[in-house]
């Protein structure tokens, strides 16, 4: 969610910024951009469609998310050389190191998935399950390893989608800003 929101934010950035230059958006050719695409078609599969989750064992769906984490940082390597990319692959380097530390698994600590789902009937999640089929796993944080770097934080009550992020999406979302604000080109001085 917060990437998404990145990405229009900067896409909207960008065209502001084209149409105060008087130019159209300039949009690079991005290497291997068919990447992207399977990587998010494995994502979508093991965790945003509930019929598919529930019925694939843990371990394929921890599979399915290092092996689409590794694939974007093969992206984001490629096209390093674009404004932003840097950033984007740092970030993903910090949620794949978390990640792969910890099993598979984005650890989420109870603590924020309480904060996450306030209202959730008891017995909703367990420490040391996977929170539902999404790609988080409920660990304390003392046995979390490299706990700061984890799904620790949460949107705003205000926002209408509850989620918890990693500082890894943080980076990864300014990094997907400021690629989509370059677009619109070097304004003139």
């Amino acid at each position: 969610m917060i990437l998404l929101i990145a990405i229009i934010a900067g896409l909207l950035a960008g065209l502001l910024r084209a149409r105060i230059a008087g130019r159209s958006l300039v949009v690079p050719n991005l290497r291997w951009l068919w990447l992207v695409i399977v990587a998010f078609t494995l994502q979508f599969l093991a965790f945003q469609l509930p019929a598919i989750g529930a019925r694939m064992p843990d371990r394929g769906a921890s599979i399915l998310l290092i092996t689409s984490m590794l694939l974007l940082l093969l992206f984001a390597w490629q096209n390093r050389r674009h404004p932003g990319f840097f950033l984007l692959g740092f970030g993903l380097v910090l949620n794949l190191v978390v990640i792969a530390v910890n099993g598979g698994w984005m650890p989420i600590s109870p603590h924020t998935v309480e904060r996450l789902a306030p209202h959730a009937s008891p017995g909703a999640w367990e420490v040391g399950s996977r929170l539902g089929t999404t790609k988080d796993m409920v660990l304390p944080a003392g046995e979390t390893r490299l706990w700061a770097l984890s799904d620790r934080f949460v949107v705003p009550d205000w926002f209408p989608y509850r989620v918890a992020y990693s500082p890894g999406d943080v980076i990864i979302a300014l990094g997907a800003f400021w690629f989509f604000w370059s677009l619109g080109g070097r304004l003139k001085t």
